[in-house]
């Protein structure tokens, strides 16, 4: 303990360990499952929640920051939302006056809400952002050869089609997606996320104009030839975000209206964090399944299939 000029100084705190944060995570959990408990109300695990853009953009961000709520579904003649304490009544009552319509509380860990809402306030308003001019972040190279990307460098970027891919792809990343697709159509370009092997339109129709700008951009990220068209091309780049490495493997191939670009996302720092502790008892099979499926992967020869969707 340090004393300064007969004052006792505040000690800084010390980092909170990877073990601390894991500790803390589960005792919110405990709580905020008990207090479902407490008042009959559902509890929702936000580990994986992923927000409904267009119910997420009716809804004032302030109000939600102000609340402490996240908007989870539009049902008949009401809406549901998480929060960590609805027990507040007047709260409640407050909140309903305001959205116009009753409301459904579910309850939440307070961390993880306050964390959803920031990350998705920030990457969807810098992606909405960037749609605007187009009725739709690459940066510098380093030292490394690698890419940094952060909402502060999306931010600052002035080149709109810079702006569009680069939060483009930190939304993805931000909402889990494991592939972008840009299909070009007509008069317009679709640009879409594959999230749990599902795609879902990220954003607004962008204008047909800016389609060759944009595949311009990512064959430039990819090394590819921008002169050609007529041809498949396939490359690759690297992103840091939050001081780790991404991969992108770029596929573009021409089509009827234009060339058309998927982009897979290979974040395997990410997922070798997530898979660590992954067994087979955790899958939700069946006990029956299960035991099948031991016995065939202790068999001395065949081989045992894994199939479904990508992403």
């Amino acid at each position: 303990m340090a004393v300064i000029n007969g004052k006792v100084a505040a000690q800084p705190l010390e980092p909170e360990t990877v073990e601390q944060a894991r500790e803390r995570v589960a005792r919110e959990r405990r709580e905020a499952e008990a207090f479902a408990a407490r008042y009959g109300l559902e509890f929702v695990d936000l580990t994986r929640f992923r927000i409904e853009n267009d119910l997420f953009r009716r809804i004032p961000f302030e109000l939600m920051l102000r609340y402490g709520f996240i908007p989870e579904e539009q049902l008949d003649g009401r809406i549901s939302v998480v929060m960590a304490d609805p027990s507040d009544v007047l709260k409640i009552d407050e909140m309903e006056m305001l959205l116009g319509q009753p409301i459904e509380a579910k309850v939440g860990v307070r961390s993880a809400i306050e964390e959803i809402l920031q990350k998705s306030e920030s990457a969807q308003r810098v992606l909405d952002e960037a749609s605007e001019d187009f009725r739709i972040q690459l940066v510098q190279e380093d030292e490394e050869g690698e890419e940094v990307l952060s909402i502060d460098r999306i931010s600052a970027d002035t080149s709109p089609i810079i702006k569009l891919v680069d939060s483009t792809m930190f939304n993805a990343i931000q909402r889990r997606a494991s592939d972008i697709h840009i299909e070009t159509r007509d008069t317009e370009v679709i640009i879409k996320y594959r999230i749990d092997g599902v795609l879902y339109q990220a954003m607004e129709p962008i204008d047909k104009r800016h389609h060759q700008t944009i595949i311009s951009r990512l064959k430039v990220m990819s090394e590819l030839d921008i002169a050609e068209k007529r041809i498949p091309q396939d490359g690759r780049f690297k992103l840091r975000l939050k001081g780790r490495t991404i991969d992108f493997r770029v596929s573009i191939m021409p089509s009827v209206h234009g060339e058309d670009c998927v982009i897979r996302i290979l974040d395997k720092e990410s997922m070798s964090e997530e898979f660590k502790n992954l067994r087979l008892d955790i899958l939700g099979f069946d006990e029956e399944t299960l035991r099948k499926l031991r016995k065939f992967i202790r068999e001395p020869y065949g081989m045992v299939l894994v199939t479904g969707p990508t992403g």
